[in-house]
């Protein structure tokens, strides 16, 4: 199944796009996604291990489905003050 995963901040500049696509073969889980965002595009690596999935809005556990028509977000770790 494929899911576009919106990007922010860092994640956007680091792939120059707003969206990656991934494609998730099997369970749909939240862990599977960022195990499918490092393999297709690992620009986004250390982000996707740092950051945090949102799904619809929501900050998303790692055993969280994911079905279509999901809106997702990595949201990056960002610091500062």
């Amino acid at each position: 199944m494929e899911f576009t995963v919106r990007l922010f901040g860092p994640g956007a500049l680091a792939i120059g796009a707003s969206s990656v696509a991934v494609t998730i073969e099997g369970e749909a889980t939240c862990a599977a996604l960022r195990k499918a965002l490092i393999r297709d595009h690992p620009p986004l690596a250390a982000l996707v291990k740092g950051g945090r999935l949102a799904v619809n809005h929501a900050f998303a556990a790692e055993t969280q489905r994911v079905r279509a028509g999901d809106e997702i977000a990595l949201i990056a770790m960002v610091s500062g003050g």
